[in-house]
């Protein structure tokens, strides 16, 4: 690997950071009161000269980018962005101590939307826009966004390639990884700005409006009220957020070919989509149904309206939340959990296994069962009308047993380092998933503020795992340990 080279593109990403930390850094000085605008100006500089230096001592000549170059800037691109991510909020001080800020920051980049704030509110506006700020990038990811400035074909290619997954662009076969890249973050500004102005139109403050949006088309959750979007008691509000966390769960470029292309059959004929749907839509009654008999709600309308919201949240792996669910019957609680596993679709800001990953395992083993009881037939897997090989579903099975590996044993990290066990494995859960909020001590109306210190560290290596779909990570661990 070219050392100069792969440090040349990070630095081009960490001036990305110092862009949008100008930003809030501005919107904190045009607010009245705000005493953030130095801490983030500052921060702005700092990172500006970080990603500067690279650029201004590295010659980049042409050099076709290989894989593990493109995925060393991948994921070094993205431990920068959360390293110098935590600058503002470390400065800023308070609550804000080394690990915690950089908690915020990671779980920010990482769309985790976990946080270590007792009280939001009291943030100063620059640093609520900036801490919304770095879920938004993160929700698209760090090197598309940058990549889509690139001139060459070959050299987004492979930086797109590295950060958005194979499984990702099966939905959309014969696009190539940069053009994919394309759909995407179209797709994604296009939403946040029609989810932006439906906002406004429900009656949400224009700073409300603007960063709801925002987390929810990255699911992240992050919101600049204490007890999120309860806050409103908006039932427009969360009509529109739930439609928003749905559409982001949905594979961008299918949506783009559907919406931009008219070509209805990409979105509305998806196997996927719809099992996701269905899914989501199945989830939705039986909760429905639970908190009706358990006797919490006085009507049907207010139980349907909680369990479409929260099943929306978690199973997009946004977080926001209207209701405290850690009081909940256990079977909701169960199917919450179930939802923050699998979640939404590859291709979407969401996080989890990806329901495309658990339509082709469950179709691997009904494909096993079957040759087992007929051996002489011949067999051909398809999702959404295309067959997949067995290296494919081999791939399947393979991310959800190194997903589910990772789940327990950092869960088992946790109930050593003294949580409990429903607070212990739902925190592992939602940390590798990108969920933010579990059950017990952090559920959805609290947050990860009382966890010690060394579980902080632990969960945000398992929101970058959990983020970069865990093969980049042991890529870059691989190539490292073969060059010694």
């Amino acid at each position: 690997m070219n050392a100069k080279i792969i440090s040349w593109y990070i630095g081009v990403s960490l001036l990305l950071v110092a862009a949008l930390m100008a930003v809030s850094g501005l919107i904190a000085c045009f607010t009245p009161g705000d005493g953030s605008a130095v801490e983030l100006l500052f921060s702005a500089f700092v990172t500006a000269v970080a990603g500067s230096f690279p650029l201004l001592f590295v010659r980049r000549a042409r050099h076709k980018l290989n894989f593990k170059e493109g995925n060393a800037i991948v994921v070094g691109s993205w431990c920068f962005a959360c390293l110098f991510g935590m600058v503002p909020f470390l400065l800023y001080g308070r609550e804000f101590t080394l690990v915690n800020a950089l908690f915020e920051s990671v779980s920010g980049f990482t769309t985790t939307g976990a946080s270590i704030l007792e009280d939001v509110e009291a943030l100063p506006r620059g640093l609520q826009f900036w801490r919304i700020s770095t879920a938004w990038v993160g929700g698209v990811g760090i090197v598309t966004l940058f990549s889509m400035i690139m001139s060459g074909h070959e050299e987004k290619s492979t930086l797109s390639g590295a950060e958005i997954s194979n499984v990702a662009r099966q939905a959309v076969r014969g696009e190539r990884s940069e053009r994919f890249a394309n759909k995407m973050l179209i797709t994604y500004v296009t939403l946040t700005v029609v989810t932006f102005f439906a906002l406004k139109l429900t009656g949400l403050p224009w700073f409300d409006a603007a960063t709801n949006a925002m987390s929810a088309c990255s699911t992240c959750g992050f919101c600049i009220r204490n007890t999120s979007i309860a806050f409103y008691n908006n039932p427009a509000a969360e009509l529109v957020l739930t439609m928003a966390m749905l559409t982001a769960g949905i594979n961008f470029g299918v949506i783009f070919l559907t919406f931009v292309r008219g070509s209805q059959r990409h979105l509305f004929n998806s196997e996927t989509i719809r099992v996701f749907l269905l899914l989501v839509a199945g989830a939705i009654c039986v909760i429905t149904l639970d908190l009706m008999l358990s006797g919490g709600y006085p009507s049907l309308g207010e139980a349907l309206r909680d369990a479409s919201f929260q099943v929306a949240s978690i199973s997009t792996t946004t977080g926001f939340a209207t209701q405290d669910t850690t009081q909940w019957p256990v079977l909701s609680m169960a199917i919450l959990l179930v939802c923050s596993l699998i979640c939404g679709c590859s291709g979407s800001t969401s996080g989890g296994i990806k329901i495309d990953r658990a339509l082709l395992a469950v179709k691997g083993v009904r494909d096993k069962v079957g040759s087992a009881v007929d051996p002489g037939r011949v067999r051909t897997i398809r999702v959404d009308g295309h067959p997949r090989s067995a290296g494919e579903v081999a791939d399947a099975f393979g991310y959800i047993f190194c997903y589910l590996v990772i789940v327990v044993i950092s869960g088992a990290v946790n109930i050593a380092g003294g949580l409990d066990f429903t607070t212990g494995l739902t925190a592992s859960i939602a940390c590798i998933g990108n969920v933010g909020p579990g059950f017990g001590e952090v559920g959805s109306l609290d947050n990860y503020s009382a966890i010690p210190e060394f579980l902080k560290v632990t969960s945000m290596l398992e929101m970058l795992i959990g983020r970069l779909e865990i093969f980049p990570v042991l890529y870059l661990v691989r190539s490292i340990g073969s060059r010694r």
